[in-house]
Formats: structure tokens, C-alpha cells, sequence
């Protein structure tokens, strides 16, 4: 496949449909409120946002917290006359003078943590001097903490001084107790006295509009002084999206969070209360999504109600999505071949190299780097959120020419999902492939289910369902995830499977929804009918072996990952859909978690104004009262006079933009994590879902 063009369904092997019904024309996203997505969790509760404020009792109890704090460090309050000193030996009288005003910011503060400021000291290229000075602080000022920044130029560095917001007692970030922990998904930072009874988590409910789940936690984490990696989730969630998900942070007060919402443009969070252990990804039983397309234009109604009906009633293929494969015009699976082929320096080429449809400052940021090989210039120019591009470019600037040290410092599941992009390639041709020669409805001697235990059949193999590699333990890039779970993080219990035999197909013990087929890994087994031709007659075709690997790098070989199994078929759970007519493109027809919040203050409020009053604040900061919306609550008129304008984060629309009646569909359902929604509404629509065929719909 050539990797100049964008890239299209059939190129990543999404060719087939379930049912021969006709298609009709819709509109995906064309707002984004469009497509809303809220997280079904392990217990199978749809997660919604449906307060803002923390429940009194979590005020009081987190007040006890704040008092201690207080007085640990009145307590500790005393003169570090002598310790300055020692540091004006070490590092001059400049920065002795900058430490000195920065301790009594801190012995003078009255109000919040983030009262007190930080230093940063004289420039400095000696990296000894510098773990010198690392080491003084740790020692000598325990309630400080102290990280490196870039200095004015490329040969120093500087070391930024601020108040550790753990208090006087916390180690530092790299105390011996976050190395004994790992990379777990919360840091050391947060109050050291937390009252024993409290759960050391706060969860709370993230809402988000047009954002991916990393740039809202990272803008929550800097307004709360932390790092992103402080807070677990169970999946990121598409960023053209409304979504609503659980998020946990170690050792944050709810009130802290609470009053960042005044602040927050397209975020919102509530919901709180504290658990003893925070969210892991791939913690989630799936995702309830409420998407609306616009701009419906069939032969009849019936059209759509047969179209939705053979949905409901026979589902679709599982097929990964195209956002799966990255949303530039060099698909990652390409990317990841070039890995399993261990040609470094051609896939390193892939990821820095000008591509087409981009934004001119990036297109010219790698143009610029192609041109003049000038790795500083290029990192100037290159945005932030480039995470891969700018790990790659960093590492080459140590190591020139070291091209497989610049693949591994990429974050770890970022580059792992260039090699998951590869094997969900292979897995949709052969979906494909499955379809074409058997059918939907039913199972044929060779297919691989999963085991029932109701047969005395010995031939199973036990492999962690729907995920894929084990050691999958991060998030990926989240610009590349649609409205999947984020993760393919390993169940916690094993599946078996079999091979379907003929005394299988008399008993009729399975059926086709038990039908799944390999995601290529060492500890797999593949059908035993044609479809396991598919895996490799594909993957010669691009110099892969799936039996072999040519290089010794494990995590950029198939056969040192396990491999996994998916569900070939998937039916929407609890699948509701409706017709609604509009005359204004700018309205919403669905209402978000924030519009029912909304909805019930102004409701609230109203009712205080005729009771006479003015206890507001109790009814609004009482989770438990706020209603939980029902299925289709919302009636749409075609004549109502009101504009659109959203409260957070909106597309900001003011125009009524009056237009003949037009009609949408809005459709309800849940699927499994993991699972693609737009593969559902690929289903109705018998077209495209790729963003670039539903721009041509729009204009």
C-alpha cells in the first residue's frame, strides 16, 4: 500500500457487511457533541457526571487531612540559618539568597499550597555540582523537592526548588519507596497525613468535550501541581467525543478538585469519593455511546428501521476501525512491519518523514529536519503533542545513528502500537476472509470458539480474550484511539478455545457469536480451515514471518508477544434508536451529562425562588438528588426559537442558521471494550467512516 494517500477502509481489511440490506446517507460527527460516550464499569453501571460539588461528610473528613498538614508544619517551623549557609559554600551567594526568600515564603503562608512560589538556580553545565546540590536538598530540606530544567543554552541546566505539596516529611521523587513501587499509575505527592479510615484514591467522574483523555488529566494535573501519571484510568476515550469516565488521583482532596470547575473550558469533574486502590486500564466492562447522525437521507423510513433492526438483531464485524491505525496518511501498521522486519532506521524514517495532510507548522517542522538533519531547530518547531516524533528526535541528538534506542524511547505502548496496529491488519483481512467463505450465521468445522466446557473436546489453548500483548500496561497516544476502551489490557482470567469439529457442528453447541479468530502471538492457535491462509500468506507478502523472528529484539517480535483472541461478530447490547426531525444544524439533539446538570439547577432554582428559599447550595451538593436521565427523555420540536450555545467548551455557534426540516437518527448502544462503534454505524450506513468521506458529507 503506497503511504502518500490517506488511508481508506479496504486498505486495512474492513471490506465486508453482515447484512445485504441498502444503506442510507448520514452525517458522523458533525458536531461533536454528536457522538457521546460515558463508561460502562466493572459492574456494569453507566458512569455519568451528575454532580459537581463534594458531599459535606467528604468536606469535614478531608478537613481533619488539612489540619494535620497545618500543624506538622507549624510545628516544624523552625530557623535554617545554619543549612543556608552550607548551601552559600555550595552554591554561592546568589542562590543562597534566592533559598533564603523562598523558606520564608513558605514559613509566612497563610493560604493554599500553591501560595508559596518556587526558584530556579543559577545556570549550571557541571552534572556532579549538580547531584551535589540534588543531594543537599534532600538532606538538608525535606519538605522541599528539586527537578532539572533546560538552561538558556544547550550545554547547561538548571535546578528548579519548590515546596514538595506532600509536606515536610515526603522523600522527594525519587525516594527509595517510588522506586520499591514502580511505574505505578499515581506518585508520591499528595498529603503524607491522610486520615487512616479514608480511602488513600480519590475517583471522580471526568466529563470532557473535544479533548482526549491525556490533554484533560494534564491540564487538571498542572492547575493541581501534579503529574499526569498521578491519575488511573480505565480507558481513554475518542477525542471528537462528549465523554464521561472514572478517574482516580492518589491523596487529592475532592474540594481541590471541586473548585477547579470554575476554571476548567471543556472539562468538567464531580462525583467524588475515595477508594482504597486506583483504576488500572482495561478496568471497565465497556462504554455506552449515544450518537446521532445528522442529515439522514433514505428511500423510506423503512429503509432505516430495516437497516436498525438487522443491526439489533444480527450485529456486525468486529472490525478494528481505522482510527486503530493512526489518523495520518502512514497507517502504524506499516510502521509496525518495518519493526518486525527490524529495518530501525526505515521505520524511524516513517514517524519523522513529511506526510501528507497535516498542519503546515508540523508539515514544516519535518520538511525543515528532512532538509537540514538540524534535530534542535526541528524540536523548536515541533508541537508538543508529537509525543513519538519528539522522543525519537531527542534520543538521535545522543545518539546519532542509534535508531533502534530512539524506537525504544518512545513511551512504551505508544511504540507498542505500531506492532498492535500489524496484528489488527492481519486479524481484519482475515475477518474479511471469514465472511466471504462461511458466512454470518453459522459456524463451520475448523473455526476456533471459545470453549464452553460442555464437551469432553482436549484441544484448548488458554490466552487472555480480547487483548493483546501482556505486558500492555500503559495507555496508548490517545490522538490515535477512537471510542475503544483506550486498552487491550490483558482479563484477569484466562479463556480457552477450541477447534470446532463436525460432532461439534451435530450437537450444535456453538454458534457463530462464539466464533473468534487469532491476534497474532506465540501462544495462539490458528483456525484450522482456509482462514489461517490469510495470516500468512499477508504477512510474506510483507517479509513476515509469524513462526520466526528475524531479529532479537523481543518487543518488536511476534512471536515474543502472546497473542490474543476477538470475537469476530459483535451484537449492540440494550440498542435503541429514533427518528428526530430539525431545521437548525447548530442544535443539539442529545443531551449531554452538563445539559442535565444544568437542567436541574435551573429546576432547583426555580423551585427555591417559589418556595421562598435560599438553601441552595444543599440541594446542589447532594449527588444522591440529582436524577439519573432516563432512555429517550428528550422530545425535539422543529419550531423551537432557541440557539445554540454550549457552557463548556462548545463549538461557540451564535447563528440560528434556519434550514428546511432535515432528519437524524439517534442511536443508543452499549458495546465491550475494545469494541468500535463507528464499525456499528458502518453497518446502517453502508459507507465509509472515515472522517475524510464525512467532510465531503458536510459541505
Amino acid at each position: 500500500m503506497e503511504t502518500s494517500k490517506t488511508m481508506e477502509e479496504p486498505d486495512v481489511g474492513i471490506l465486508c457487511y453482515i447484512s445485504q440490506l441498502p444503506g442510507f446517507r448520514g452525517i458522523l460527527k458533525q458536531r461533536y457533541a454528536d457522538f457521546i460516550v460515558n463508561e460502562v464499569d466493572t459492574d456494569g453501571n453507566v458512569v455519568q457526571l451528575t454532580c459537581l460539588e463534594p458531599p459535606p461528610q467528604m468536606v469535614e473528613e478531608t478537613k481533619e487531612c488539612e489540619v494535620k498538614v497545618s500543624d506538622e508544619k507549624m510545628s516544624e517551623s523552625k530557623s535554617y540559618e545554619a543549612e543556608i549557609e552550607l548551601f552559600r559554600s555550595l552554591a554561592g551567594d546568589s542562590d543562597a539568597e534566592k533559598l533564603e526568600s523562598l523558606i520564608s515564603q513558605v514559613d509566612s503562608r497563610t493560604g493554599s499550597e500553591d501560595s508559596a512560589s518556587h526558584i530556579v538556580l543559577s545556570p549550571d553545565s557541571d552534572k556532579a555540582h549538580r547531584t551535589a546540590v540534588h543531594n543537599f536538598f534532600k538532606q538538608n530540606f525535606k519538605f522541599l523537592v528539586t527537578d532539572t530544567t533546560d538552561g538558556p543554552d544547550a550545554s547547561s541546566k538548571c535546578i528548579r526548588v519548590r515546596l514538595d505539596s506532600g509536606g515536610h516529611k515526603n522523600n522527594g521523587r525519587n525516594s527509595k519507596k517510588r522506586k520499591e513501587r514502580g511505574e505505578k499509575p499515581f506518585d508520591s505527592r499528595g498529603s503524607s497525613n491522610w486520615p487512616e479510615h479514608l480511602g488513600k484514591f480519590l475517583r471522580f467522574h471526568l466529563y470532557k468535550e473535544n479533548k482526549d483523555t491525556q490533554e484533560a488529566l494534564g491540564i487538571i494535573g498542572k492547575m493541581l501541581g501534579i503529574q499526569s501519571k498521578s491519575f488511573g484510568f480505565a480507558g481513554t476515550k475518542d477525542k471528537r467525543a462528549v465523554s464521561t469516565q472514572r478517574v482516580t488521583v492518589f491523596k487529592q482532596q475532592a474540594s481541590r478538585l471541586a473548585a477547579l470547575n470554575d476554571r476548567l473550558i471543556g472539562i468538567k469533574v464531580g462525583n467524588f469519593c475515595h477508594v482504597k486502590e486506583g483504576l488500572l486500564l482495561g478496568k471497565l466492562l465497556g462504554n455506552r455511546f449515544t450518537v446521532t447522525l445528522r442529515g439522514v437521507i433514505a428511500d423510506s423510513e423503512d429503509t432505516i428501521k430495516a437497516a436498525a433492526d438487522s443491526l439489533g438483531q444480527h450485529g456486525f464485524i468486529n472490525y478494528f476501525g481505522l482510527q486503530r491505525f493512526g489518523t495520518g496518511s502512514v497507517p502504524t501498521h506499516l510502521i509496525g512491519a518495518a519493526l518486525l522486519r527490524g529495518e530501525w532506521k526505515t521505520a524511524v524514517s516513517m514517524i519523522l518523514d513529511p506526510r501528507e495532510g497535516e498542519r503546515d507548522v508540523i508539515r514544516n517542522a519535518r520538511e525543515y529536519y528532512k532538509e537540514s538533519n538540524d534535530i534542535e531547530g526541528t524540536l523548536r518547531q515541533l508541537p508538543r503533542h508529537l509525543v513519538a516524533e519528539r522522543a525519537v528526535l531527542q534520543c538521535l541528538k545522543k545518539c546519532p545513528g542509534d535508531y533502534l534506542q530512539a524506537l525504544k524511547a518512545i513511551p512504551r505502548t505508544l511504540r507498542m502500537m505500531y506492532v498492535h496496529g500489524y496484528q489488527s491488519y492481519l486479524w481484519n483481512h482475515a475477518a474479511s476472509e471469514r465472511v466471504q467463505k462461511y458466512g454470518f450465521d453459522q459456524v463451520f468445522p475448523g473455526d476456533l470458539v471459545y470453549y464452553k466446557g460442555d464437551d469432553t473436546e482436549k484441544e484448548t489453548v488458554g490466552v487472555n480474550s480480547e487483548c493483546n500483548d501482556d505486558n500492555s500496561d500503559d495507555t496508548y497516544d490517545c490522538s490515535h484511539l477512537d471510542e475503544t476502551s483506550g486498552t487491550d489490557r490483558p482479563e484477569s482470567k484466562n479463556t480457552l478455545v477450541k477447534v470446532v469439529t463436525a460432532e461439534d457442528m451435530s450437537t450444535g453447541n456453538y454458534t457463530v457469536d462464539d466464533v473468534v479468530l487469532p491476534m497474532p502471538g506465540s501462544r495462539v492457535i490458528f483456525p484450522t480451515n482456509e482462514i489461517a491462509k490469510v495470516y500468512h500468506d499477508l504477512a510474506k507478502k510483507d517479509a513476515i514471518n509469524l513462526t520466526e523472528s528475524v531479529h532479537s529484539v523481543k518487543e518488536f517480535s511476534i512471536t515474543s508477544m502472546t497473542g490474543s483472541y476477538r470475537r469476530v461478530f459483535q451484537k449492540p447490547l440494550d440498542f435503541e434508536w429514533e427518528l428526530l426531525a430539525y431545521n437548525d444544524s447548530n442544535k443539539p439533539l442529545a443531551e449531554t451529562d452538563l445539559d442535565k446538570i444544568s437542567k436541574t439547577r435551573s429546576t432547583n432554582i426555580i423551585k427555591q425562588e417559589e418556595q421562598g428559599q435560599g438553601d441552595e447550595d444543599k440541594d446542589l451538593s447532594d449527588c444522591k438528588k440529582q436524577p439519573v436521565s432516563s432512555r429517550n427523555s428528550i422530545g425535539l420540536s422543529t419550531d423551537t426559537n432557541e440557539d445554540s450555545e454550549r457552557e463548556v467548551g462548545s463549538e461557540q455557534v451564535f447563528s440560528s442558521n434556519r434550514q428546511e426540516t432535515q432528519m437524524a437518527l439517534k442511536l443508543s448502544l452499549t458495546l465491550p471494550a475494545s469494541c468500535y462503534a463507528t464499525m456499528a454505524i458502518r453497518e446502517l450506513l453502508k459507507t465509509s467512516t472515515s472522517v475524510a468521506y464525512h467532510k465531503t458529507l458536510n459541505q
